[in-house]
């Protein structure tokens, strides 16, 4: 009780008032940087604000009812989203947090449509601690969420560096070119220069650098697919420890890595599996519903129905086709074909073209990204430690079960 001595009882609309958002047309929308949110946060972006920030939103309906969206700027709150209106003199920071542990579904006032009404949320009795602890632990919060969110965009920086050597070498053939001119290719060096010819030859696909070859996706990397084992049958699934990979895994990746699934299968349940378990590194693209999510596997893993599986250990190296496919996905759409949904079949897939370099360009290729690729591996299995911490914290700190000092001690060393 200590810990919560000067915090006081009150009710909800004490905290923050909240407001319905307003209506939004696309016919209305105008070029801008203005974030719009709606039930589940950014949808998009117009010229014009309603809503000074920093603010809140709240999902109000459907399957995001409760979602709660922080904005630092200006915003324009649509329609499907409460926000507040008023902080009633709290820390913004602090009530995002308060609001992002509050079981905002418990007050549903809809239906067949689940939906929420801010007259049921007002009154509901909450206790808070006063303003100065309440900075204090949105500044923990804070903390932690700014190094998930460094960690983040550092890895859209590498993999967007990846991305930018991989179409340099092998789309627009910029050291070839270069050295076709007489010239040093720009911000390379003399011994990963040599490894590049001087001239084109003509092929299947145009013009390539000479001595490189065009070939099938299916000869240069071993394609594999996947399979559901019964979902009635316990034996395949209760108490498993295997990972068993779907697209939904793969869809709110933030970076084409996959470090866990959401289910575990059992042994019998991979051996239900023609391709058992896939051997960390291999690279998974979505085939269906839809076609183009892209991981490396950081694991072993089985996988379902749903992917395109490669196993790289033939010529192709796996960073090599992981930027091919975000290249080239658009021709391999355009290879799907299906009338409920899209789908890419292994049989489709394995004869597209694809260029094979030589060995030594394809060796220091996989050797430069390779760090990149480490450093985006890093970040994200530090960011779910951090993901981790913050969310044991919050609904601790915000309770007052754990006071702002006690974790200011455990986290002095970790942060």
């Amino acid at each position: 009780m200590s810990k919560q001595r000067k915090w006081r009882d009150t009710i909800f609309e004490n905290l923050v008032l909240l407001q319905r958002g307003i209506d939004l047309p696309q016919s209305q929308r105008r070029v801008g940087d203005i974030p719009i949110l709606g039930s589940s946060g950014v949808t998009g972006y117009h010229n014009e604000s309603k809503v000074a920030g920093p603010g809140i939103t709240v999902g109000r309906s459907g399957a995001s009812i409760g979602v709660v969206t922080y904005s630092d700027i200006d915003f324009w709150p649509l329609n499907t989203a409460l926000y507040v209106k008023d902080f009633r003199g709290n820390h913004p920071r602090f009530a995002y947090y308060f609001l992002k542990q509050f079981d905002f579904k418990r007050y549903n006032s809809g239906s067949a449509q689940p939906s929420l009404n801010r007259n049921f949320v007002h009154p509901t009795k909450i206790r808070i601690p006063p303003l100065k602890t309440q900075q204090a632990i949105a500044h923990i919060l804070g903390t932690i969420d700014e190094k998930i969110d460094l960690n983040r965009r550092m890895n859209e920086t590498l993999e967007a560096m990846a991305q930018a050597i991989f179409k340099s070498w092998f789309v627009d053939f910029d050291p070839v070119k270069a050295k076709a001119r007489g010239e040093q290719p720009v911000g390379m060096d003399a011994e990963t220069a040599a490894l590049f010819p001087d001239s084109f030859e003509p092929s299947g696909l145009g013009e390539i650098p000479r001595g490189w070859r065009v070939s099938e996706v299916g000869k240069e990397v071993i394609v594999k697919g996947g399979a559901t084992p019964s979902t009635k049958n316990p034996l395949f699934w209760d108490g498993g420890s295997f990972c068993w990979a779907t697209p939904k895994d793969l869809s709110a990746l933030e970076s084409p890595v996959l470090l866990d699934t959401a289910r575990k299968i059992t042994e019998e349940g991979v051996n239900r599996i023609s391709s058992k378990l896939l051997p960390k590194g291999t690279l998974l693209m979505s085939s269906r519903a839809p076609v183009g999510y892209l991981a490396i596997a950081e694991i072993d893993t089985a996988v379902n129905q749903g992917f395109i599986a490669m196993e790289c250990s033939k010529s192709l190296n796996c960073m090599y086709m992981l930027f091919w496919c975000k290249e080239n996905m658009e021709t391999i759409k355009s290879n799907a074909n299906g009338s409920t949904f899209q789908e890419i079949s292994k049989k489709n897939f394995k004869p597209i073209s694809i260029i094979v370099p030589e060995e030594l360009v394809l060796n220091k290729f996989e050797s430069a990204i390779s760090p990149l690729y480490r450093k985006i591996v890093s970040n994200l299995k530090e960011r779910q430690t951090l993901t981790s911490l913050r969310d044991t914290l919050l609904p601790n700190l915000i309770s007052g079960e754990l006071s702002v000092a006690e974790v200011e001690r455990k986290l002095e060393a970790e942060l």
